[in-house]
């Protein structure tokens, strides 16, 4: 019988929850010189998205559908009321958003801002806050009655910051464990 070696990470983390309660009245930033286009990737191949999935969430020990197997990751990345949004640099993918807007998951007309995240080699081209005002304004653009959004202390350092400072305020902090298997 053939052993497969494991080597599982465990880590805690404190999860913040975040909600903004009206479409927020910001200008948007300045488009960056580098970006090439923002696209929403309808029904992606799984691999695609798994692709996304893992370049940016593998430094922050993103896991909650690195493992999940393909046809369950298949019905929720091809519900039509999950949105998934790609910004391309130079014309190559650089990060992805989800807004999941299904009513078994959030009641209420409520949307969540499920991921969003930049690959790591295109942090710091003024990039990120162009790509999250555009993802609040497309999840306003489902007429919620509120945006969710949370952020774990394994994710990017700006991101809490980022986030208070488009307008979503804290309603929950939790503690959660990531079994990271690499």
């Amino acid at each position: 019988m053939d052993a497969i070696s494991t080597n599982t990470e465990t880590l805690s983390v404190q999860i913040t929850y975040l909600k903004q309660q009206r479409r927020p009245a910001r200008q948007a930033p300045p488009r960056p010189p580098c970006i090439t286009a923002l696209m929403r990737a309808e029904a992606p191949p799984v691999h695609f998205y798994r692709y996304l999935f893992n370049r940016v969430g593998e430094p922050h020990k993103w896991v909650s559908r690195r493992y999940m197997l393909d046809d369950m990751l298949a019905s929720i990345i091809h519900d039509p009321d999950v949105y998934i949004y790609v910004p391309y640099y130079k014309g190559v993918p650089c990060g992805f958003s989800e807004i999941d807007a299904r009513p078994s998951e959030h009641p209420k007309g409520k949307v969540e801002i499920k991921f969003l995240g930049l690959m790591p080699e295109v942090h710091r081209l003024g990039i990120g806050r162009w790509f999250f005002h555009n993802v609040v304004d497309l999840a306003w653009s489902l007429d919620p009655t509120e945006v969710l959004i949370e952020t774990c202390t394994a994710d990017h350092p700006a991101a809490l910051p980022l986030y208070q400072k488009f307008g979503f305020t804290p309603y929950d902090i939790g503690r959660g464990v990531i079994e990271w298997r690499g």
